[in-house]
């Protein structure tokens, strides 16, 4: 299967990953990213030679409301038609409970579940019947996690958000589906200081990090089997089961 795929925050970790993985299965890549142009600007070139097909990075700022104007406005502009869209740019808020403020808590909010769902609203009309929307939720939807209140809350509101999308995404004939990474080995994750990784390791059954390309081909199954529709999907290698 061939087609055309969005996805927001493509150009660096696990949507990187997503990205790989689709070109080589022959995908048409639209990739955003949030500011560093170098960066995006390698992917692209990165999976362009690799897999020879056709890669496009645009900036959009998931905390800015006018990044849904711009990528709206350039599939119409381009006249392009989606096959699949993953929704797998995210942000996260380390403040402290005590002194996070109101506004840190709107901005995750925003970017994690208001900006997915009012970009999707404009662009539901560019996908093709019998599409594919993937959300990236999270394991920290799923298990209370200590260091981002904001950031799990949201998470869990993708997982909710994925289910109650499908009642109105089914007259479309497009299906909607979530993954929920667990600990993936990505840039974030190799900066943890080591003492960290090794606690981390120990609370999962397989010992280890998910490698980017393990959980990338868990959006690709969710793309491409057409009987995959309201499901959450973690990934985590057995978090706390050891």
């Amino acid at each position: 299967m061939t087609g055309q795929a969005l996805i927001t925050g493509g150009t660096r970790g696990i949507g990187k990953a997503v990205a790989s993985t689709l070109a080589q299965a022959g995908y048409d890549l639209l990739l955003t990213y949030a500011s560093d142009r170098a960066a995006a600007g390698e992917t692209v070139e990165e999976l362009r030679a690799a897999h020879g097909v056709n890669v496009s990075a645009w900036q959009a700022d998931i905390a800015d409301p006018r990044s849904i104007d711009k990528i709206a406005g350039c599939l119409t502009e381009q006249a392009l038609t989606l096959d699949a869209v993953v929704f797998n740019a995210g942000l996260t808020c380390r403040e402290s409970f005590e002194r996070m403020a109101p506004a840190e808590w709107e901005r995750v909010f925003f970017a994690n579940v208001h900006f997915p769902v009012f970009l999707l609203q404009r662009i539901v009309g560019h996908m093709r019947p019998g599409g594919s929307v993937v959300f990236t939720g999270s394991l920290m939807g799923i298990e209370p996690h200590a260091t981002s209140l904001a950031y799990g809350v949201t998470k869990a509101a993708v997982h909710a958000l994925t289910k109650n999308l499908v009642k109105f995404l089914s007259p479309y004939r497009i299906r909607v589906n979530a993954v929920a990474p667990g600990f993936v080995d990505t840039e974030w994750q190799r900066n943890k200081p080591e003492e960290i990784r090794r606690n981390i390791e120990g609370k999962v059954a397989l010992a280890r990090f998910c490698d980017p390309g393990e959980v990338a081909e868990a959006y690709r199954m969710l793309i491409e089997n057409p009987y995959f529709d309201g499901e959450i999907i973690v990934v985590s290698g057995g978090y706390s089961y050891k």
